[in-house]
């Protein structure tokens, strides 16, 4: 199963099960005890967090293009024949795996009832087949 929740939000073990900060940036003073692994790698790109936080795409566009960037090939493709890397898609596989053995909250910095979140985009990804 996967939740969401704030990085904020009280911390649940049983419920909350691997807690996993999706965010591409820390936060100065949070303590580790907040999060159980932190995959910046999911989190969007230091460029588009910024169009959407000032405004310049709309929460659709975001998502498009959140979704794009989780599956973008990357440089480590090129110098790869065999084996690609296809962005995060083992990340995620690894995602749906864990989830389907208990459950992973995906965390992020967003106030616990921020509709426009990507971590509601990533949620929706991994409950589809990657």
């Amino acid at each position: 199963m996967i939740r969401t929740k704030s990085v904020k939000s009280p911390i649940e073990p049983a419920r909350d099960g691997l807690r996993v900060l999706a965010t591409r940036f820390r936060g100065r003073g949070l303590p580790n005890s907040r999060f159980d692994v932190w995959m910046p790698n999911l989190g969007p790109s230091e460029d588009l967090l910024r169009s959407v936080l000032d405004g310049d795409v709309s929460w659709a566009e975001f998502r498009r293009r959140y979704s794009r960037e989780l599956f973008e090939s990357g440089s480590i493709d090129e110098r790869n024949a065999t084996i690609k890397n296809h962005g995060q898609k083992f990340t995620l596989r690894l995602l749906q795996e864990l989830a389907a053995r208990g459950p992973v909250t995906l965390l992020c910095h967003c106030d616990e009832d921020e509709q426009h979140c990507h971590r509601h985009v990533l949620k929706a990804i991994l409950e589809r087949n990657v």
